[in-house]
């Protein structure tokens, strides 16, 4: 992430900005929301699944996999997919904790605007 003057971000938000960014597509909700549903892990129906080009598929789970949500498990000629559930936990954890703060700042959804 570019930053002006030399700032630095704190880790925890860079962190956060690269799930949310992994997270900003509903291409990769919705594998998410398919590899979770299996409670196990997914091999190779992930593409008949979802309403993509396998290359497609495969790009978003690079995506979903570098930020730590899914992990990749190789099984012979495939990769199999599970949900990360502890990262997941510490990502909502996160979230909810930065959003908590950024309620606790606000003016209790009153507009001064106007």
């Amino acid at each position: 992430m570019a930053g002006t003057r030399g700032q630095s971000y704190p880790t925890e938000l860079v962190d956060l900005a690269q799930v949310a960014r992994a997270l900003a597509h509903p291409g990769r909700l919705q594998l998410l929301a398919a590899i979770a549903a299996r409670r196990s892990c997914v091999c190779g129906e992930l593409v008949e699944l979802m309403p993509l080009a396998q290359s497609t598929v495969s790009q978003h789970l690079k995506e979903l996999k570098e930020a730590g949500l899914v992990r990749g498990v190789i099984d012979g000629p495939r990769t199999c997919y599970c949900v990360d559930a502890a990262r997941l936990a510490e990502v909502g954890a996160a979230f909810a904790g930065l959003f908590g703060r950024l309620a606790c700042c606000g003016n209790g959804g009153e507009d001064d605007h106007g």
